[in-house]
């Protein structure tokens, strides 16, 4: 057995590395691996939209995306410890939107300000989540600073379900992002009525990460969706409403038949932190920002909606139990 030397960790000041909160900590913590492990540790999939957004009369320094709910997150950080005026912007915050995530990131948690987040938790309703996150700066040797966040406050039932944020923000001008996200769909629209299957082109193509297509079934739809933080593209079967587990379950159940006719593998995301459920196929290595491998990426995703809507859509010839749990139209 060989022996190997093992590296000490050791804790570094914020401010040895990041001297200021808006020259250095928020440019920093919005790259994107730092956005991942902020992600990673509150359990949802972000993506950034924006630095120094106004909000109100403030201006949030992160405004992300919940890329499963479609809902605004807001970061607000600081590089020491939690103070009142934060806390009046965050209450901002949440009285200017009708749902939303906060995320309230310092270098060290007052008690007060801990038991104010848990109270908010309690006594909001499931539109409202509000986290606290204590964040560390580690090295090994020589290696560069990576941070560390630690959950000092979260959502009292973090299974409840969680009612899709409301588009409330004044978007203004739009982002770069976002313009990228209305042509790639505009462009898949293009594409399904090229191909001409089953789904139809005529959907409107917004300015966000993922477009869904009515397949005549209540509480489901078929839908692309996109993650540019991890280049990946998917094809989707979505499920919502409080009927979205069951259904997720009787689907599974035919798991093997489903696979079978569509030619291929699904990953079962049941989304147990939230009300509704998905069933996917994934295309890696494939950058929605890079328009040049557009044609490769649209084709991919308009086989797989059509194929997904050909197996999940009403038919008489498959008469099975998807006809028994919800053949009602949407």
């Amino acid at each position: 057995m060989t022996n190997q030397l093992l590296g000490r960790l050791e804790r570094v000041e914020l401010r040895d590395i990041w001297t200021s909160e808006a020259t250095s900590f928020t440019p920093l913590l919005a790259r994107p691996e730092n956005i991942t492990i902020l992600g990673e540790t509150l359990n949802i999939d972000l993506e950034l939209e924006a630095q120094e957004r106004a909000v109100g009369p403030f201006r949030a320094d992160l405004l992300c995306k919940d890329i499963d709910t479609d809902r605004w997150v807001l970061i607000e950080n600081q590089l020491e410890r939690t103070d009142h005026t934060h806390l009046g912007q965050l209450l901002t915050y949440a009285s200017g939107l009708e749902a939303v995530t906060i995320v309230w990131i310092a270098a060290r948690f007052t008690e007060e300000h801990r038991s104010t987040l848990d109270w908010l938790n309690k006594i909001t309703n499931e539109s409202f989540r509000f986290f606290g996150l204590e964040v560390e700066l580690w090295r090994i040797g020589t290696s560069p600073a990576a941070p560390k966040f630690n959950i000092v406050s979260k959502p009292n039932e973090w299974s409840t379900s969680v009612a899709k944020a409301a588009r409330v923000i004044d978007d203004g001008e739009q982002s770069e992002t976002k313009l990228m996200q209305a042509r790639y769909w505009a462009a898949l629209n293009a594409k399904l009525d090229e191909i001409g299957g089953p789904i139809s082109g005529k959907r409107k193509a917004q300015p966000q990460s993922w477009i869904h297509y009515r397949i005549g079934r209540s509480h489901m739809g078929i839908g692309g969706a996109m993650n540019t933080q991890k280049k990946q593209i998917r094809a989707e079967l979505y499920l919502t409403g409080s009927p979205a587990k069951t259904i997720f379950g009787l689907l599974r159940d035919q798991k093997a038949e489903i696979e079978r006719e569509l030619g291929y593998a699904l990953e079962w995301q049941e989304l147990p932190d939230g009300q509704d459920s998905r069933i996917a196929v994934f295309l890696d290595q494939a950058d929605p920002a890079n328009e040049s491998d557009w044609s490769r990426q649209l084709i991919w995703l308009a086989q797989r909606l059509n194929e997904m809507h050909r197996v999940f859509a009403p038919s008489r010839e498959r008469p099975h139990i998807l006809t028994a749990c919800c053949n009602s139209r949407t």
